[in-house]
């Protein structure tokens, strides 16, 4: 698919939009049937977007091709339903990330996601970030961009008067936040006013209070374990009838955020294994060992999410897969 088939003339739709795994065969290569069952799977449950070649997908870990190669699979399985997103930098100097960038764009993606972390070093002050973020503006034409403060290779957050100045350049249209701060949450969206710019949230702590402040919506690694609950949340967090449901909804997201995060993306695997979705555990990313202490509070979050999407009317799309 060339660049020329991308719609950019919209902004990203509101709503969840995934941070996408990567299926496996048992072999280690990537499982690219099982890549299309997946873009279906998070399609069918309602999402918004999706966003591929993440750090969910295990990114690091895929070679060069496979990243576009993943990206592309993606591209053409969701032939347009929804939009596309993924991952363009990998370090080295600006000049080849711009290079990568439009190599992924090319792909037929909607917009390209630059890693916050790859574009100045640790130790490098804002300016140096905002200088080099600019440059990478500069040396993609006019492809639209994103930005996710990854943690990996190490966690670099752009403040709300930065991400301001990269907002007004009228390229940035997605931002996956990790500031954890609600209050600078509220700044960022605000910069971001009258833009085609959406800041989706990763911190599932904030999902109520983020989408009442004007997030776009949210992207989170627990998408990949109760999809439905986090869909659910996007469309009635400001649903006045049922804010006793929402925020019964928020504190859930609030007590097993150990349990998602513990080896995780296996542990994700596991989970969608477990409810019936073909997918391996098989996991390329070294995150520890999911022991048997994990696995059995997975089950019993489970068996939680069962009866909470019961209880609130959910026609889980999982009992499809349990059929089979």
């Amino acid at each position: 698919m060339s660049a020329a088939l991308n719609n950019t003339s919209e902004s990203l739709p509101q709503g969840f939009i995934p941070v996408m795994l990567t299926p496996f065969l048992e072999t280690g290569e990537v499982d690219y049937e099982g890549l299309r069952e997946l873009t279906e799977f998070y399609i069918e449950v309602g999402s918004a977007g999706l966003f591929a070649n993440c750090l969910s997908s295990e990114m690091y870990e895929l070679s060069e091709q496979e990243r576009l190669d993943v990206t592309r699979t993606v591209v053409e399985q969701a032939a347009g339903r929804i939009p596309v997103v993924a991952t363009g930098t990998f370090g080295g100097p600006i000049a080849e990330q711009a290079v990568f960038v439009k190599r992924i764009y090319s792909t037929g993606v909607q917009a390209v996601i630059a890693i916050s972390g790859l574009i100045a070093g640790e130790e490098e002050s804002d300016e140096v970030f905002l200088k080099n973020a600019k440059e990478l503006i500069a040396l993609t034409d006019n492809i639209p961009l994103g930005f996710y403060e990854c943690p990996v290779p190490y966690k670099r957050l752009i403040n709300s008067d930065v991400l301001g100045e990269l907002v007004k350049t009228g390229r940035v249209v997605y931002h996956k936040d990790t500031c954890l701060d609600i209050e600078e949450v509220k700044r960022r969206i605000q910069v971001g006013e009258g833009y085609k710019f959406g800041l989706y949230d990763a911190y599932m702590v904030n999902a109520v209070a983020s989408l009442q402040a004007g997030a776009a919506g949210l992207s989170c690694i627990q998408g990949n374990i109760y999809p439905e609950l986090v869909v659910w949340i996007c469309k009635h967090y400001n649903d006045t009838d049922r804010q006793d449901d929402v925020n019964r909804v928020q504190q859930f997201f609030v007590d097993c955020m150990d349990i998602v995060h513990a080896a995780y993306p296996t542990i994700a695997k596991y989970s969608l294994e477990k409810r019936g979705f073909p997918i391996l555990t098989y996991t390329r990313r070294d995150v520890g060992e999911l022991t048997d202490a994990l696995k059995e509070g997975m089950d019993n979050l489970l068996v939680q999410i069962d009866k909470l999407q019961d209880e609130l009317g959910i026609n889980s799309i999982f009992k499809k897969y349990m059929v089979k």
